[in-house]
């Protein structure tokens, strides 16, 4: 099976000449043709993503045109009059992904808006929902390394498609055949006749006017004189961001100067992720150089920011966990102050995000609200408030790994408003004399200190993504009673959809979509929850500490890591 598809691939794969090199340099290599052929780029909520390059587990222009038809076939099989919204980020093929999408969708009678330039996820979201699509594209890897791409498919509310849909499309894509059932149309053509046509300067502005909205103080950033030192880490966030820095007056922001043209290559950041450190060490030397106040770093699609804060005369790196708490705070506070909060807010967050988000909720009166691993789970509480007419009930919205939303005005987590939000809260504090790390130790004094750390377990391959499921599978049909002599005293097994307290046998329902997400609540009031990552072929575990302080959580983080590894036998 696998040769017969190598070699259709090797007779007909024949318009991108970087994939025909490929496939005629690997003749022979058994290893390599069955890493390329053994399977075909799973299609999920996520969309698409994968190393680029050639066969049915690459991302090129193939595999990308089989989705984009299963798309179309579902658009046109549910909706008259169907339209997409399309957008890229600054990685390699992005912008040719993107245009042979908008070929086969024109093909297809599907019209196509496109945008001329990169743009960020959050942007395209944001497109969906002002122009009215029966979906969305967005072509990125987000934050991986270079050799990926991917591709994001959204539902006509502006959020990643549900499971239902995904399901339907995955469906149709298995019944095409990426050479000879695809439908492809003449790009220039299509755009002659309207088929295709650019998303215009109104909807850009549109845009900015929605993020702007979400402003809380935004005359004190004007008056702080604040020095900033940006990177989009050479993706799509250069232009948004700054403009938007600009348009709440913030007038010194450095950019840096490695990273600010795209470039798909990621020269200088083999891992454009600001939750590592590595990718933000140019912007911080920079910090240095010029005595700027804050450090923002965004990721390729600009979903996404990180920080470091000027702190006695050092730059101390924020976690996610940590800025998504802070941001809280300081919304729940100045709505409040300003007279502005809404009758029965709410919030959400991940069950893989920071615990001490619910003492804050509750000292504000916030209705928190926990869901899956994911920003649509996010964009799901948003809708089911819309559909009440209660979307103004929703303040703030985040997860761990850097992604966080106020406003309804897309369905995604936004680096934009974050960047503007969080140059307005260092502002409004420093105005109190207190820098950020002195707040988040405030909060740390008030609630305990609260760790939230991650551990990653790559597994590459076909062999790798086995053993993951294997060790998946193991865990969930046998429980543990103990963690390194630690008992386990609440056990929630999301794929089941049943949690158990360990202590009296008792089993209740889990109320969220069924996930390959286990969670344990140990006895000492630690928590780790273990998940195979949607989107890189790894299984990733969470732990929750709580203590007094930092160097007695870093010492308890550093045992349950081990007695974890022993349970993943690895």
């Amino acid at each position: 099976m696998v040769n017969t598809k190598y070699n259709e691939w090797l007779s007909k794969a024949v318009e991108d000449p970087d994939l025909s090199a490929e496939l005629k340099a690997v003749a022979g290599n058994d290893e390599e043709i069955n890493d390329r052929f053994y399977r075909e780029l799973e299609f999920g909520t996520g969309g698409l993503r994968g190393v680029i390059g050639a066969g049915t587990n690459r991302m090129n222009i193939y595999t990308v045109r089989k989705a984009t038809q299963g798309i179309a076939d579902y658009i046109n099989a549910t909706t008259e009059n169907g339209s997409v919204a399309i957008s890229y980020d600054s990685r390699i093929k992005s912008d040719v992904f993107a245009k042979e999408a908008a070929r086969v969708l024109a093909a297809n009678g599907i019209r196509v808006h496109l945008y001329p330039e990169l743009m960020p996820t959050p942007c395209l979201s944001f497109a969906v929902r002002q122009l009215h699509c029966s979906m969305g594209v967005m072509v990125t890897a987000s934050h991986n390394p270079a050799k990926y791409n991917g591709y994001k498919a959204y539902g006509p509310d502006g959020c990643q498609i549900t499971n239902e849909t995904a399901d339907a499309v995955l469906a149709n894509i298995k019944a095409v055949n990426e050479f000879d059932d695809v439908k492809v149309a003449d790009f220039e053509e299509a755009l002659a006749k309207g088929v295709i046509s650019y998303i215009g300067q109104d909807v850009y502005e549109a845009y900015y006017q929605c993020v702007l909205e979400q402003s809380l103080n935004a005359e004190l950033a004007a008056e702080s004189g604040f020095k900033i030192v940006y990177t989009p880490l050479n993706g799509t966030g250069n232009k948004p961001v700054r403009e938007i820095l600009k348009r709440i007056g913030i007038k010194d922001v450095t950019v840096v100067p490695e990273q600010e043209n795209p470039d798909g290559n990621f020269p200088t950041c083999p891992f454009p992720n600001p939750e590592i450190k590595q990718a933000l060490e140019l912007g911080i030397k920079l910090c240095e150089e010029t005595g700027s106040d804050l450090l923002l770093a965004t990721d390729p699609d600009c979903d996404r920011v990180g920080i470091a804060v000027k702190y006695n005369g050092d730059y101390k790196l924020l976690t996610g966990n940590e800025v998504g708490v802070l941001l809280l705070n300081y919304i729940a506070s100045q709505r409040i102050a300003k007279g502005t909060m809404p009758k029965n807010p709410v919030a959400v967050k991940t069950i893989v995000t920071n615990e001490m988000t619910a003492r804050v909720a509750e000292q504000y009166g916030v209705e928190l609200v926990n869901v899956l691993t994911g920003f649509k789970y996010i964009g799901e509480q948003i809708a089911m408030l819309e559909a009440k007419g209660e979307a103004n009930r929703y303040i703030f919205g985040f997860e761990e790994s850097y992604g966080y939303l106020a406003g309804t005005y897309v369905r995604d987590k936004d680096a934009v408003v974050a960047s503007m939000l969080i140059c307005e809260m260092a502002a409004f504090y420093s105005k109190e004399g207190k820098s950020l790390v002195d707040v988040l130790n405030g909060l740390y004094e008030k609630y305990g200190y609260h760790l939230c750390t991650q551990a990653s377990f790559a597994f590459e391959g076909e062999q790798g993504m086995a053993n993951m499921a294997a060790i998946m599978k193991e865990l969930s049909e046998h429980p543990a009673a103990e963690i390194g002599g630690v008992k386990v005293t609440l056990f929630n097994d999301y794929q089941a959809q049943v949690s158990t307290n360990c202590v009296t046998g008792e089993k209740t329902p889990i109320q969220l979509p069924k996930s390959a997400v286990l969670m344990y609540g140990l006895e000492n009031g630690y928590k780790a929850v273990i998940r195979p990552s949607g989107t890189e072929p790894k299984i990733k575990i969470y732990y929750f500490i709580i203590e007094k302080t930092e160097e007695e959580a870093r010492a308890a983080e550093k045992v349950l890591n081990e007695n974890f590894t022993k349970l993943l036998r690895i």
